[in-house]
């Protein structure tokens, strides 16, 4: 038998991922099931299930890709000196990493339409509450996008461009809840182009103390 290569194991897996997270999107996590995802993905279920155990797992999976990518966007960010200013970076993770504001993703999933990943967003949230696994996934997620923040804040404050007597853990903090804000609107109250979220870091940033 010709031994199968690393190349096309990994295409499968790619396949999985990206069929069963357009399915989650679309119908939610509990309305779907491993049935679901074998229709969406074309494949037996043998062929899933050599990947993963089920739907738990995929959830997991899904939830470790996205965070991932995010966090290797900033930390890339964080090596540039200095960094690219929020609203050029936020943008930039927006459209490359979860394909909102009508880009392709050129990193991790690749997502349905503009709205795929914030719905999918919210049902990750709600589903942390009652599944402890997947929280601590998502916390030790967030830890790491956090801590690649932290290292672009530091370049803007070595770099003489923000307020070096704020901890930069505390600005780290308040940008990723609003790209999350922005993601969470994108579900609740449709699509919205990421110029929309761009604008208004960059007028935020333009403020200056009044005289």
């Amino acid at each position: 038998m010709a031994r199968v290569s690393q190349a096309h194991l990994d295409a499968r897996r790619r396949q999985i991922l990206d069929g069963a997270a357009r399915r989650f999107a679309r119908n939610g996590f509990h309305a779907t099931s491993m049935q679901d995802v074998l229709k969406e993905v074309d494949l037996s279920a043998g062929a899933v299930y050599r990947y993963f155990s089920g739907k738990d797992e995929l959830i997991a999976a899904i939830v470790t890709e996205v965070l991932g990518g995010i966090r290797e966007a900033f930390e890339e960010a964080a090596r540039q000196t200095p960094p690219p200013p929020p609203d050029v970076l936020v943008g930039r993770v927006m459209t490359q990493v979860l394909g909102l504001g009508g880009g392709e993703a050129k990193h991790g999933l690749a997502w349905d339409g503009d709205a795929s990943f914030p719905r999918l967003m919210i049902q990750v949230w709600t589903e942390t509450l009652r599944d402890s696994e997947l929280s601590q996934v998502l916390r030790t997620g967030f830890s790491t996008v956090r801590a690649a923040w932290v290292k672009v804040v530091e370049g803007y404050q070595e770099a003489g461009l923000m307020r070096a007597d704020i901890p930069a853990d505390h600005v780290a903090r308040t940008m990723i809840a609003t790209a999350q804000g922005f993601a969470a609107q994108q579900a609740l109250f449709g699509s919205a182009p990421v110029e929309v979220i761009q604008d208004g870091l960059r007028a935020l940033m333009s403020m200056e103390q009044p005289r």
